[in-house]
């Protein structure tokens, strides 16, 4: 068997096979032997069919397409064996089928061609000396403060006021309708129209400005009980809802109820009441190791990162397309597994359409995935950095050690111990790479801009959020790129929560093995 090897683009090996007359003859006499055995024709017995009259039957083409086929698998796999190739997945046909299926004649030789994918040449230009800026995420004591500020407020005594209008400060209810402003044009005045969902009775909120579309908040100070105000505005050129941005509206509303804030003291009873520490001191102590450690976690997340991405950008490597479409189909899985541990009847929802969708969706993410993995394991190569068996070991012990024995039945012990490898490799190597870079630590917020609004669909969830910033023309400010709320770090029977840690790669989760 002769073999022509062709570098092809993407990581492919071509290879140009040429079968020789003695083994084009023998597939197609072994091909015609089978079909002898079982085939029943009338008039004749099982196995004795004459060849020429079995040849017209079944059509001398269809057999050779049959013997053609499977000697291509055949011959492509001993070809590859022979030429000690690293093959990906298996061999695909380049040459087209049908002309082979032509050109087939017994006894002479046939060429063909295949390309496998073959793993990628890494090249990485520098990983030794680089310069790289990291935001530092540095303790703020006023998170403590208003944490604590914020406990205050869910203590509070609400007292009910009728002999002053509304301030700053006060529990209001209200109801409250939106519409859009009247226009004018070349034809006249045009009317007013509602405002989809921006419509709630008996709606309770606190009257402070942060996170408000501008003018509805104020519109209320000032209000008596009982009293109905036109209260015009003008939604933000920002706004979350696109068809709303910039347009004028008009606000009714109707102060039903007016209660005034009685904050307790800020001392080691409310201490007590919120948690589970008898003393502020001890309360004030706990949160700001908590928030120091997270600060502190968050920079060294942020130094990975960093460190991983110029990695990336060093980076120049063809990844074989079979690498991505398994790349692709383990993420998949896993969102689809994520989905079913939350209780969602994927079977349902789930329609082959929307899986198609999610693999073209995650494309880009399995991409950068393979590209920071394939950065890595070049590195460990280069400077012999690995990971022993104990190590591996004692990190699944770990992680195992927070599931029950139910859930560790659900575990695949051997890609577990595979991705607890790469992510152990990984921490050595970034670790290596940092020792011989420089880290600049900028301030944070310095190097990423800040996150835009969400386009989401505005107004008409539900009518007790339709004066929510993101649904509506007044509401809550988004929260902090932490991604959770101050006011929620306090658990009633454990006291105030953990910050929520800056994220990681998991052994299950991002920077999962490469099949």
């Amino acid at each position: 068997m002769k073999v022509t090897q062709e570098k092809r683009p993407n990581s492919q090996m071509g290879l140009e096979i040429e079968i020789t007359p003695e083994r084009s003859k023998q597939a197609y006499e072994q091909v015609l032997a089978e079909y002898r055995r079982k085939v029943n024709i009338p008039g004749f017995r099982k196995g004795k069919v004459p060849r020429q009259v079995l040849i017209q039957r079944l059509g001398s083409q269809n057999l050779k397409a049959v013997a053609l086929e499977k000697l291509i698998e055949e011959v492509a796999s001993e070809a590859i064996a022979q030429e000690k190739i690293e093959a990906l997945d298996k061999p695909q046909l380049v040459s087209e089928f049908e002309a082979l299926v032509s050109q087939y004649q017994l006894g002479q030789a046939l060429t063909f061609d295949v390309a496998v994918d073959i793993p990628p040449e890494i090249q990485i230009e520098q990983y030794t000396g680089l310069t790289i800026k990291v935001e530092e995420v540095k303790y703020d004591p006023a998170t403590v403060d208003g944490i604590l500020e914020e406990q205050r407020h869910k203590q509070a005594t609400l007292i009910p006021v009728e002999d002053r209008p509304a301030q700053m400060g006060d529990i209001t209810v209200i109801d409250f309708a939106g519409r859009m402003a009247k226009t004018s044009s070349s034809e006249g005045e045009e009317g007013e129209t509602e405002i989809p969902g921006a419509k709630a009775s008996e709606f309770e909120l606190e009257l402070k400005t942060e996170g408000f579309i501008p003018g509805f908040v104020e519109g209320i100070v000032g209000m008596q009980l009982g009293e109905t105000k036109e209260v015009p505005l003008q939604f933000p050129e920002d706004y979350p809802q696109k068809d709303l941005r910039g347009i004028p509206a008009v606000f009714s509303i109707t102060l039903k109820e007016i209660k005034e804030q009685e904050l307790p003291e800020l001392d080691d009873e409310l201490a007590a009441e919120v948690s589970e520490f008898e003393t502020l001191a001890e309360l004030r102590a706990d949160l700001e190791s908590k928030y120091k450690e997270r600060a502190e976690r968050q920079t060294a997340a942020n130094k990975s990162q960093a460190l991983m991405e110029a990695l990336v950008e060093q980076l120049e490597v063809e990844i074989p397309a079979s690498t991505i479409s398994s790349e692709i189909d383990e993420m998949v899985t896993q969102a689809v597994y994520d989905l079913a541990s939350q209780g969602v009847d994927v079977q349902k929802m789930l329609t082959k359409e929307m899986v198609t969708s999610m693999g073209q969706n995650s494309q880009p993410e399995a991409i950068e995935r393979i590209k920071r993995n394939l950065a890595v394991t070049e590195i460990a190569k280069r400077e012999s950095i690995f990971v022993s068996p104990e190590a591996i070991e004692a990190k699944m012990t770990e992680i195992l050690a927070q599931y029950s024995n139910q859930e560790k039945e659900i575990f695949d012990q051997e890609k577990l111990r595979e991705a607890v490898g790469i992510d152990l490799v990984r921490e050595k190597v970034l670790g290596w790479v940092e020792e011989h870079s420089t880290i600049e630590l900028v301030p944070e917020g310095t190097l990423q801009p800040p996150a835009a609004p969400d386009s989401q669909e505005a107004i008409g969830q539900s009518e007790s959020e339709g004066v929510r910033e993101d649904t509506a023309p007044a509401g809550p400010d988004s929260q902090e790129a932490s991604g959770e709320s101050e006011s929620e770090e306090v658990r009633e029977e454990t006291a105030l929560a953990d910050p929520a840690p800056a994220e990681e790669s998991s052994p299950t989760g991002p920077e999962a093995p490469i099949e």
